[in-house]
């Protein structure tokens, strides 16, 4: 099975946070995943990294940032060319969501952990 890579924005070492559940629960459905975050450390073996990177083949972006912490990922974001972005529960925000659009990326305001309890991932 082919997986589709998801890069998660706002990635944490912290247990509680949703990123780093998400992380987790990504890869036990089979999700390869890259993190990018404030703060250097490890998820589940993955590093998160704390530059822009230029990652390759990027299906999916989950954000954990708030809108206005975002604006910083706008054009970085619009490279990476995913085919979605998904913004969780408290990431909505219709400027971005329209910028996407406009690129032929599809912004969905869901939560990704309900997407991959429901098998909608």
């Amino acid at each position: 099975m082919e997986t589709k890579k998801t890069l998660i924005i706002g990635a944490s070492t912290d247990a509680s946070r949703y990123s780093f559940i998400a992380a987790n629960r990504l890869l036990k459905h089979g999700y390869s995943i890259e993190l990018l975050g404030r703060n250097e450390g490890e998820v589940a073996g993955h590093i998160i990294h704390t530059q822009k990177l230029d990652f390759e083949d990027i299906d999916t972006v989950t954000l954990y940032v708030n809108p206005r912490n975002q604006v910083d990922y706008y054009d970085y974001i619009l490279k990476l060319n995913p085919r979605r972005v998904i913004f969780n529960p408290g990431t909505e925000n219709p400027e971005f969501e329209n910028k996407l659009s406009e690129k032929g990326i599809e912004p969905i305001e869901a939560c990704t952990l309900v997407m991959l309890s429901i098998g909608n991932y």
